[in-house]
C-alpha cells in the first residue's frame, strides 16, 4: 500500500516536468496541486493535466519572486523541483543553471518562510553530488564535486548549496525542510536527454543506439513510479525533515552499453549501437545505498529494470 495524503495543496515548482507532471498525477486524487513552471519542458500536456479541476497552472517562473509568493501563498506544502536539467543543456547554460538552482531555491524558502505555515518543503537535489565515482554512496558520505571551471559539475555544485540552503532554513528557522537525491529516473513522458528516452526512441525509429566511449559507465536506473512514491512519503513522514535522501534502485544497475542491447532486446528492434567519444568528464559509476529512505521513509523500489524498460517502451510505442 502507496503512502497517503489528501486534503492538501501542494505547490510543485517544475510541476510541468517529468518527475513533476507524474507527482502531480499522483497527488491530485483528494488533494490540489498548484504547478509554478515556465514550461521550458511540457510533460504535464502530455498527461493530459493542464487543464484538470484539481490543477492550478501558473505560467512563471522561480526566478521572479513574486510569482513564487503568489503561488505558495495558500498551500501547506512545496515540491521544489525547478532547475535547468540534463548534462547537455547544463554544460551549455552553466549561468543559467547556478542562476535557477540559487536564486530560484532562495525565493522559494524565503517565500515559504515568510508564509508561516508550510508543513513541509522537499527540496530537489541530485545524485551529482557525488561525482565520478559514487558506488553504494550513503547519505553520510562526503559529497565530491568536480574541478572549478568544468562545466559538467556546475549543476552538481548549485544542487549542493542548495541542499545547504534547504537545511539550514531548518536549523535556522525551523522551516521543515528535507532534501531527495534522484539516482537516474526514468519512465514514460520523460523529456529532455537522458539514456532511456533516447535509447528507446532510437530503437523504436530502428536508428543507431549512441554511446559514449566504451559503454562501460555504470548506473542504477530507478522507475518514476518508484520516486513518487518516495516524494509523497517524504510530504507525509514528520522525521524526513532536516534529512537528505538517496532515491534510487541499486538493483536495477547496468553499464550503459549492456542498458543499449537490453532496449535493442526488448524493443526487438534490428537497431545497432554505436560507439562515440565524449571527451568530458562524466560519471563511471553511480550507484546509491538507499538504507536510510528504506528506514526513514519505509521507501522500497519495487518496479525492477526489465518491467520498467517494458512499460517505458510500451508508453513510448504507443505515443510516438
Amino acid at each position: 500500500m502507496g503512502a497517503m495524503l489528501s486534503g492538501r495543496r501542494i505547490l510543485i515548482t517544475g510541476g510541468a516536468g517529468f518527475i513533476g507532471s507524474h507527482l502531480a498525477e499522483r497527488l491530485i486524487p483528494g488533494n490540489h496541486v498548484v504547478v509554478l513552471d515556465n514550461f521550458r519542458r511540457d510533460a504535464l500536456s502530455a498527461a493530459g493535466l493542464v487543464d484538470h479541476p484539481c490543477i492550478t497552472v501558473i505560467r512563471g517562473d522561480v526566478l521572479d519572486a513574486d510569482v513564487v509568493r503568489e503561488s505558495i501563498r495558500d498551500c501547506e506544502a512545496v515540491v521544489h523541483m525547478a532547475s535547468i536539467a540534463g548534462v547537455d543543456t547544463v554544460m551549455r547554460n552553466p549561468v543559467l543553471t547556478m542562476h535557477i538552482a540559487l536564486y530560484g531555491t532562495m525565493n522559494v524558502l524565503d517565500a515559504a518562510h515568510k508564509h508561516g505555515s508550510i508543513r513541509r518543503l522537499v527540496d530537489f537535489s541530485t545524485s551529482e553530488v557525488f561525482g565520478r565515482y559514487a558506488y553504494q554512496v550513503t547519505e553520510f558520505d562526503a559529497t565530491t564535486l568536480g574541478a572549478v571551471g568544468e562545466a559538467r559539475w556546475t549543476y552538481a555544485v548549485a544542487k549542493l548549496a542548495t541542499e545547504h540552503l534547504a537545511m539550514n532554513y531548518y536549523k535556522e528557522y525551523g522551516l521543515p525542510t528535507c532534501s531527495i537525491r534522484p539516482f537516474n529516473i526514468y519512465g514514460p513522458r520523460q523529456v529532455g536527454e537522458g539514456a532511456i528516452h533516447h535509447f528507446i526512441r532510437r530503437a523504436l525509429a530502428g536508428d543507431p543506439l549512441v554511446v559514449h566511449n566504451d559503454g562501460a559507465q555504470i548506473r542504477a536506473w530507478c522507475y518514476i513510479d518508484d520516486i513518487v512514491e518516495a516524494i509523497v512519503r517524504a510530504l507525509e513522514r514528520p522525521d524526513a525533515v532536516g534529512h537528505a535522501f538517496n532515491i534510487g534502485n541499486p538493483r536495477s544497475t547496468a553499464t550503459i552499453y549492456n542498458l543499449a542491447r537490453e532496449i535493442v532486446r526488448l524493443t526487438e528492434s534490428s537497431s545497432q549501437i554505436e560507439f562515440e567519444s565524449w571527451p568530458y568528464p562524466d560519471v563511471e559509476i553511480r550507484v546509491p545505498a538507499v538504507d536510510k529512505a528504506r528506514d526513514m521513509l519505509g521507501f522500497r523500489a519495487k518496479v525492477d529494470l526489465e518491467e520498467g524498460l517494458l512499460r517505458t517502451i510500451d508508453w513510448y510505442r504507443n505515443h510516438g
